[in-house]
């Protein structure tokens, strides 16, 4: 079984995937949605996190020189955590606005100049996170290599942004595959399917075309 379906399975038995087609979830980003992934509970299942852990090291073997891992605050901050240490590399996170008390930082942990660095995120959306802290993070010198995820919702949007910033991204597993095993394991209905391959062909304007 490859990596991507794996990873689908494993956030589907561990209950990580929430469907609410009725009372759609409200994300950070205002986007109302029938589905919410929430990868922070991977971290309770120590043969999920280790999937996960071994995933994303053969996503980071994919870049060359990689001096430093950097987790987007809050959610990558774990993932990005136990990447840094299967590869004995140095960790650092970033959040998107400096802290209001203190040292009022905005990157935690010491980095390098010209570092080259990959940053991880929990899942991907439109990439909005992710972006802003690559570009925090070029803003400081620093190159970043690219972006990986546990999981990507595979909107066009995200591929539009990632491109305009000319930046890289790959995720363990994508929304397509988790419905697809989804089904398979009866976690969804026909019905329930329809309604999840609707909102992800169309997620900005889904609610209000079935709400309003």
């Amino acid at each position: 079984m490859n990596i991507e379906n794996k990873i689908a399975q494993n956030l589907l038995q561990i209950k990580a995937i929430k469907l609410n087609p009725q009372n759609p979830f409200t994300w950070a980003s205002g986007m109302r949605s029938p589905i919410y992934c929430d990868n922070r509970i991977t971290l309770s299942y120590p043969d999920v996190r280790d999937n996960i852990k071994l995933g994303l090291v053969e996503l980071a073997n994919r870049f060359d020189n990689v001096d430093m891992i950097a987790g987007v605050a809050t959610a990558g901050i774990a993932h990005g955590a136990l990447l840094a240490d299967a590869l004995r590399l140095p960790f650092c996170y970033v959040r998107s606005a400096p802290k209001g008390h203190g040292r009022q930082n905005q990157i935690e942990g010491e980095i390098p100049e010209h570092s080259n660095i990959i940053v991880v995120e929990d899942l991907i959306s439109t990439g909005g996170s992710s972006i802003e802290v690559v570009e925090i993070l070029r803003k400081e010198g620093h190159n970043i290599l690219g972006v990986i995820a546990v999981f990507d919702y595979g909107f066009e949007k995200a591929r539009e942004n990632f491109r305009k910033i000319q930046c890289n991204y790959f995720s363990l597993s994508n929304y397509n595959t988790l419905i697809q095993e989804a089904r398979v394991s009866d976690y969804i209905t026909k019905e329930e399917e329809a309604i999840l391959t609707s909102w992800n062909q169309n997620p900005e304007n889904w609610y209000t075309q079935n709400f309003q």
